[in-house]
């Protein structure tokens, strides 16, 4: 018999809380995770500016931050809610801790 699968939506926001959104992930034990940059800023592939490179090796510490203290695996990056149209999750995580999933 299989167990239910675990997807949570992490939002991670401009302020340096990814230790405290992967904390609040860990206590989930998710299965799998996508991660939301909910920051407007444009695609960090696309910006090649020192503050952009800083914020793509932010991402990635904080991607592998995640699998490794969860077990999780990411199974995405959206750039906008609107990328998650129709996307299901069990819960959703933000920077302040859970948020109620519709």
């Amino acid at each position: 018999m299989l167990a239910n699968m675990s997807d949570i939506l992490a939002i991670v926001d401009r302020d340096n809380t990814d230790d405290q959104l992967v904390e609040e992930l860990a206590r989930r034990h998710p299965d799998r995770v996508t991660v939301l940059l909910e920051d407007g800023e444009t695609d960090p592939g696309l910006d090649d500016t020192p503050r952009g490179r800083a914020r793509r090796d932010r991402l990635a510490q904080l991607l592998a931050a995640i699998e490794q203290r969860t077990g999780a695996v990411v199974v995405g990056l959206a750039g906008s809610r609107d990328q998650l149209r129709g996307w299901r999750f069990d819960r959703i995580v933000g920077p302040s801790g859970p948020i109620p999933a519709n």
